[in-house]
């Protein structure tokens, strides 16, 4: 079971896509202009088969290996071994020349945590939930974020209420979209989406320097 679009949910979910513990890991691993890609609840109930082994970033039509135009966590809420379904990983898999195939069966490990951890990971990085054999549910909290010049999977400007993305912190502001990437992608009429929040932000677009 997955809920989606939780930033509509309440203020508690707007501490996760910029937390001081891994914020920073994903803006290395993209850049500082990077955006909210997704962000949703995941709960894997007991009984449930595993996902099929996929990449984050397979449908982006780019020839692989790439640059990392995708980097996404998985955060713990509760205890993640091979029995409840820890999301399994191929190690190395984010450098190679393909996607897996959809359905296929890959050799995996499972990646356990204890309630609590983030597992990030390159997008390219073959990987899926595994399967639940307990009588528990598995639930962790999916933080995915993208490149400042790929589109997002949930579009956060439409899907999240003005009034409630203006409530948002400046920065978490600029992660959901309201912000221009290196000065050029994402203005509006040459200003800053961000004027929708608040009229007196400014930018410069690279015309304008």
């Amino acid at each position: 079971m997955r809920i989606y679009n939780l930033l509509v949910h309440g203020e508690l979910y707007q501490r996760i896509p910029v937390h001081e513990n891994v914020l920073p890991i994903v803006e290395g691993v993209l850049d500082p202009g990077c955006l909210i890609s997704s962000l949703s609840s995941i709960s894997i109930g007991p009984g449930e088969v595993a996902q099929p082994i996929h990449a984050d970033d397979q449908l982006i039509p780019l020839a692989k290996p790439h640059a990392p135009v995708v980097c996404n966590s998985m955060w713990a809420l509760t205890d993640f071994n091979e029995s409840n379904g820890a999301t399994r990983i191929v190690p190395g898999s984010h450098v190679r020349d393909h996607s897996p195939s959809y359905g296929q069966r890959y050799d995996s490990v499972p990646a356990e945590m204890e309630k609590g951890s983030v597992l990030v990971w390159h997008g390219s990085l073959w990987h899926g939930g595994g399967a639940n054999s307990t009588d528990r549910p598995r639930v962790g909290i999916a933080m995915n974020y993208c490149a400042g010049y790929i589109r997002q999977q949930e579009n956060q400007q439409l899907g999240i209420p003005l009034e409630i993305a203006r409530g948002f912190s400046p920065r978490l502001r600029e992660l959901v979209g309201y912000g221009v990437y290196r000065g050029l992608i994402g203005h509006i009429d040459k200003q800053t989406p961000a004027r929708l929040l608040d009229e007196s932000t400014t930018t410069k677009i690279v015309w304008d320097r």
